[in-house]
């Protein structure tokens, strides 16, 4: 397959507690977030990179770039903006969604869900953030959760916004 014909998805795993806890963390990220590129719209030659961090790393992105000094599950820094044409031949480089191990893994523990289920869960929404989706009101909110929830029933992953009891 060539960058043509699919999107691409990097991961880099700088953390190897994902490694430890999730051995098919890298793998899982790489299949949500090409599902997710696809469900999107995406052009075709579209390149994602996710990180695969910690809370260490993820809290200074979280600092540096929007000004709250604690760590968050997971950030998306769009590179491009998907509506803009891209010059023929080239790729579009989407942006990155980074993830943070601790955080992702105590909010799993807490919502009684699998931690691969919520990784998938947190790279699909980071990616949607890539592709303009947004929750800044309930609108927004209502159209980013639905298609969250379809690409994740492909992945046969429960809906992440199900009321638990």
């Amino acid at each position: 397959m060539t960058l043509a014909e699919a999107p691409v998805v990097e991961i880099s795993a700088a953390c190897p507690a994902w490694e430890q806890a999730l051995p098919e963390a890298a793998a899982l990220a790489k299949v949500a977030a090409a599902l997710a590129l696809r469900h999107g719209e995406a052009p075709a030659a579209t390149v994602v990179d996710i990180s695969l961090t910690d809370d260490d790393e993820q809290r200074a992105l979280n600092r540096t770039w929007r000004g709250k000094d604690t760590p968050t599950n997971v950030l998306a820094f769009p590179a491009a903006d998907p509506a803009m044409p891209v010059p023929d031949g080239a790729p579009l480089l989407l942006g990155d969604v980074v993830l943070a191990f601790e955080t992702v893994r105590r909010e799993a523990t807490e919502q009684k869900k699998p931690l691969a289920d919520h990784l998938r869960h947190l790279v699909v929404h980071g990616v949607m953030h890539l592709l303009g989706h947004d929750h800044e009101n309930a609108a927004e909110a209502a159209i980013m959760e639905a298609c969250e929830i379809a690409i994740l029933a492909e992945l046969g992953v429960p809906n992440p916004y199900r009321d638990t009891i």
